[in-house]
């Protein structure tokens, strides 16, 4: 016990034992959700056949690379295949752009050397520095509003698909009202928002959980025949292809899985150090290169076991709102995902979907709050941030979202004259996605 004080330097924090303790478990309540949510989503790409590995994978990536957080990094940050690029990578990736999933996860192993390398080089400073803030905020309520239409698809309240890389939306389905489906979708929705605004801890676990066995109990889902199993992660470990990445268009692919993660990542770590109360009075973060580089480590994990883009959780802030300060909280948390997630196969498997969509709309809450650091009253700043945000839930595509938003930034600039406010890399990125467009449009 003395070896742990000493190693997580709780004097220093002002922390101890049972505070680090209670603040994991919470961290790791508010966040258990993802063992049930994560495997839905990528299922769509992978199979149904892969939906145990997939709960086994979310738990071990979660619980091993949290660890590495708590044991290396030493901060209360906790770390899951990342909601959003889970998204990217079924809806865009595998079922919008026909790559099969072997291939999005060698992408996503790619982004993630290419992540390891910008986080032990100052070539990370400088991709920061590129990319206009407003561009990172858009971004990231482009996904949140992404996360919601698919929530509302999973559930039926709405119908879209995409076929041969074309979203095809065909508009509400006022039936679903009327069904125990989508009755209980609401129910869990509702139960949601009042977990949150009562500050109740685990809103999103609690309400899938409430909702799944209202579910099963009203014969709208199947009963769980059982509730733990052995792990397995057969179906999905070292399954990465690598050949399938060798075209222009999955240049693509990486390079949005690269910036999503990037700027999700800098942000959630920005805010969660502040939370912490860890930014210097220049606003630096300390260790950030070491926090970075266990982002990086984990996403390359996760895409070797199986699963998409390993980011920081922003659920972390719930572990420190309860006074959680040292990797201990982490520690705890990371013990948790294996300990639990790793033989709850069975009970994730028998969650329905009307159970999850409430998740993923409630995440999407969370992620578009953040295009109210816009600032609209600048048209140059404000349209390609609005572009990014229709862009990506209407085309199902991220990559498209941001490129969208690079072009028309840097054109909007020039052509008012204020070609002096964009960094020089981003004139460079603005031509890549014009050669990406081009190719997908068959021009090149």
């Amino acid at each position: 016990m003395d070896w742990f004080e000493r190693y997580f330097e709780f004097d220093r924090y002002n922390t101890n034992m049972r505070t680090e303790v209670l603040a994991g478990l919470t961290t790791f309540m508010t966040m258990a959700y993802i063992l049930f949510v994560n495997p839905a989503i990528l299922s769509n790409a992978m199979g149904k056949g892969a939906f145990d590995s997939l709960v086994t994978v979310t738990a071990l990536a979660a619980g091993i690379t949290t660890m590495i957080m708590a044991l290396y990094a030493r901060k209360p940050f906790a770390l899951a295949p990342g909601m959003g690029l889970n998204g990217y990578f079924t809806y865009s990736v595998v079922l919008g752009m026909g790559y099969s999933w072997q291939v999005a996860l060698a992408a996503v192993f790619v982004e993630g050397i290419i992540f390891i390398i910008l986080s032990i080089t100052k070539v990370r400073t400088a991709v920061i520095n590129a990319i206009p803030m407003s561009q990172k905020y858009a971004v990231g309520a482009g996904i949140g509003l992404f996360l919601t239409f698919i929530g509302l698809n999973d559930v039926g309240l709405i119908t879209a698909a995409v076929k041969n890389g074309i979203l095809q939306f065909t508009g509400m389905n006022y039936g679903i009202l009327a069904t125990k489906a989508g009755i209980l979708f609401f129910f869990g929705l509702f139960l949601t928002g009042i977990l949150i605004s009562m500050r109740i801890k685990g809103a999103l676990l609690i309400s899938i959980l409430s909702t799944s066995i209202l579910g099963w109990i009203t014969g709208a889902a199947p009963w769980p025949h059982h509730l733990f199993s052995t792990p397995t992660i057969s179906y999905t470990f070292m399954k990465l292809d690598f050949r399938g990445l060798l075209n222009v268009g999955a240049i693509g692919v990486i390079f949005a899985f690269l910036m999503v993660d990037f700027f999700d990542t800098l942000g959630t770590v920005t805010g969660l150090s502040a939370k912490a109360g860890y930014l210097t009075k220049d606003g630096k973060i300390p260790d950030s290169e070491k926090i970075l580089l266990t982002d990086a480590i984990g996403t390359t994990l996760g895409a070797v076991l199986g699963t998409s883009t390993v980011t920081t959780y922003i659920e972390s802030a719930a572990g420190i709102e309860e006074g959680g300060r040292t990797g201990m909280t982490a520690l705890v948390t990371g013990l948790l995902f294996l300990g639990i997630g790793l033989f709850i196969a069975p009970l994730a498997g028998a969650i329905p979907s009307f159970a999850t969509a409430p998740a993923l709309v409630i995440v999407g809450y969370y992620m578009i709050s953040a295009i109210k650091n816009v600032d609209f009253s600048d048209a140059t700043e404000a349209l390609p941030a609005f572009l990014v945000f229709m862009s990506i839930p209407f085309t199902y595509s991220i990559s498209i979202g941001i490129g969208l938003g690079f072009i028309s930034y840097t054109i909007l600039k020039i052509a008012s004259g204020r070609w002096r406010e964009i960094h020089p890399l981003m004139y460079v990125l603005a031509v890549i996605f014009i050669a990406y467009f081009a190719y997908l449009a068959g021009v090149l």
